[in-house]
């Protein structure tokens, strides 16, 4: 009997080039655009033409228009066999990507703004990490290193706050949300758009969002890009929608609703595995580590200080205790919290590790020469102001390995030496 090879997860199989259906589905949402949309159409039409080698589409995707917006694009269709109408009832950009998306049948999904503001240029660099199975979503970034963007000091200005709020509620680590040009792989579309509910602008930050916390890889292609003066966005009315968006999918998270987990089982892109030595852990996981270090050496040294209290009195079994644990703690977080391996630099290590012990000798000692001099204190208020005294000695001790005894700078440097 045969073993069958592992389904592959969505996103990592490369696509197929040579295939009948169209490779690129690039999607134009539209409202009311007639005057726009014909030079968009030709212009994106010509550069797909001369620089694209595989089967595409330029899907336009009609939102609910009033004007002349749909005869215009009917029009094109018939004039271009590579372009294609999606008229919608009810207005939405979320709306519309999600409905054309979900009914497409190309390998690579794209959008951008009938405006064209990006240059398109970016459109190869773009859609290529996500033909070769590299990347599952990509996004043009206004804000990324090299990006080149002619705009307004009011538009700059709420796009930074937005990403910044981005960043400090939702922890998002893309660096441009809301930027008009954007591809994803259709089988982790698929997966993914039936959890985006936002049908307006926040679409796309809802999808990112969603898309980072299932572990996908997300990449950003620094763009060029020139505002339009007649953008006919409303900006209050698309911050408020933006604010609420932030406000129900942090609840969606903390509920449940939105299963993070499933889809990070089914999406995510599995750790790498390999702890290469001298290569320090990331920040996360050197916290648990050093908490769980922590942990250890602050039991460690109340042993030791009750064992020694009765005999040589409260401040020298303070010292012996934080010295023996020093070296301990120094020692077991040089090799599992920042991955520090061999002997080069380890005496450098412990003699600075204990520099830092002198820092926290000073805060419990402190602590304790202060609760001598105001109270005579039972053991029970003893131990109480010791243990809060090393917590705090705990941070601060954390601050200094990571940024100065361990830091990976001085770690390269020392490696070089010898």
């Amino acid at each position: 009997m045969t073993a069958t090879a592992p389904a592959s997860r969505p996103g990592t199989v490369p696509v197929d080039l040579a295939g009948p259906q169209p490779v690129l589905d690039v999607v134009i949402p539209v409202y009311n655009e007639e005057a726009d949309l014909e030079p968009c159409i030709r212009r994106l039409h010509a550069h797909l033409a001369e620089h694209v080698s595989y089967p595409y589409r330029i899907t336009i995707a009609d939102n609910a228009s009033t004007d002349a917006t749909l005869p215009v694009a009917e029009r094109l269709s018939r004039e271009f066999p590579e372009v294609a109408v999606h008229h919608l009832d009810e207005k939405g950009r979320g709306r519309a990507l999600n409905a054309v998306w979900q009914a497409s049948d190309a390998a690579v999904l794209a959008y951008m703004d009938v405006d064209l503001s990006t240059d398109l240029a970016a459109l190869g660099p773009l859609v290529a990490p996500l033909l070769s199975g590299h990347s599952d979503l990509a996004i043009g970034s206004r804000l990324a290193r090299g990006a080149r963007v002619v705009r307004g000091p009011k538009r700059e200005f709420i796009s930074r706050c937005y990403n910044l709020i981005l960043r400090s509620t939702l922890a998002a680590k893309f660096s441009d949300a809301q930027c008009g040009f954007k591809a994803i792989r259709a089988d982790v579309a698929r997966e993914l758009l039936p959890h985006v509910e936002d049908t307006g602008w926040f679409f796309d930050t809802e999808l990112l969002v969603l898309a980072q916390r299932a572990g996908l890889r997300i990449h950003e292609v620094p763009v060029d890009w020139v505002d339009d003066p007649n953008s006919s966005v409303n900006i209050i009315k698309t911050a408020t929608a933006d604010l609420k968006g932030i406000a129900r999918v942090t609840r969606a998270t903390f509920t449940g609703e939105i299963p993070i987990s499933r889809l990070r089982e089914q999406l995510g892109r599995q750790p790498i595995g390999v702890e290469a030595p001298g290569v320090p852990p990331r920040l996360v996981t050197q916290l648990v580590r050093f908490a769980a270090i922590g942990v250890s050496s602050t039991l460690a040294y109340l042993v030791l200080f009750l064992l020694l209290r009765t005999v040589v009195g409260a401040q020298p079994a303070n010292f012996a205790a934080l010295l023996v644990t020093a070296i301990g703690n120094t020692a077991l977080n040089r090799r599992l919290t920042f991955g520090i391996r061999g002997r080069a630099g380890a005496g450098r290590h412990q003699f600075e590790g204990l520099l830092v012990f002198g820092l926290g000798l000073a805060l419990t000692s402190g602590s304790l020469a202060l609760l001598h001099g105001s109270t005579t204190p039972g053991l029970v208020l003893e131990i109480t102001v010791l243990v809060l005294a090393n917590l705090a000695a705990t941070v601060l001790r954390f601050l200094l390995l990571r940024g100065w005894v361990f830091n990976p700078r001085r770690q390269a440097a020392t490696q070089k030496e010898f």
